[in-house]
């Protein structure tokens, strides 16, 4: 079946927007992502001179948006509260990221086995020196099948289950790594709740110090 990866738009209204599910850029056709494709999406872009200055560049809003990540940071995804949940979609919205259509088998935490590869993909880039010293969130969600309650617990179990594969088989160090799960409610496509590109993994990176001037 043919998967979908989007690129999200870096910008955001404002800082309060929920986590957008719009497209700056997709590739079709392409099963897999590639480690370059996703180091693309996750590296800061520089700030340009001029412009004028958004939240991300006030001091206070970083160390504000710094001190929540560290609240955060050593939490399991399931004591996240709602409001928490929110919190982080909320600053994820200005950050860079990536949608990976990662699929998993159906009422499972299970990766399929074609997108094995671009979990791979994933956790080289995740290592790549260019990006040394990110926080970056890895937020589960599901199809719209089932009741809202094990919709949000099969997607922490989701986001979990990707957390643990970067760790063991990449090195990535767990606190880097914060688990976030949506279960249903920020479907990917809306007219069609049961399809299987609402099953699938964003990663963001919340750190955007690593910038190259």
């Amino acid at each position: 079946m043919t998967r979908f990866i989007e690129f999200f738009g870096l910008k955001a209204t404002t800082l309060s927007a929920v986590l957008s599910m719009t497209a700056g850029l997709a590739l079709a056709g392409d099963n897999n992502v590639s480690t370059n494709q996703i180091l693309d999406a996750l590296k800061p872009k520089p700030a340009t001179r001029g412009l004028s200055a958004g939240p991300q560049a006030d001091p206070a809003v970083q160390a504000k948006e710094s001190t929540f990540l560290n609240t955060v940071r050593n939490r399991s995804t399931r004591s996240l509260s709602m409001g928490e949940r929110e919190q982080i979609a909320e600053l994820a919205a200005t950050k860079p990221k990536i949608d990976l259509e990662i699929q998993f088998d159906y009422n499972s935490a299970d990766i399929a086995k074609t997108s094995v590869s671009s979990v791979q993909a994933l956790g080289k880039a995740l290592s790549d020196p260019s990006l040394k010293g990110s926080t970056f969130v890895v937020a589960g969600h599901t199809d719209a099948v089932g009741t809202e309650e094990y919709n949000q617990g099969l997607s922490e179990r989701r986001a979990d289950t990707i957390k643990k594969y970067l760790v063991q088989n990449y090195g990535l160090t767990g606190t880097d790594l914060v688990t976030v799960g949506y279960g249903k409610t920020k479907l990917k496509d809306t007219a069609n709740g049961a399809d299987p590109i609402n099953r699938r993994v964003q990663v963001v990176n919340m750190d955007t110090k690593t910038a190259s001037k």
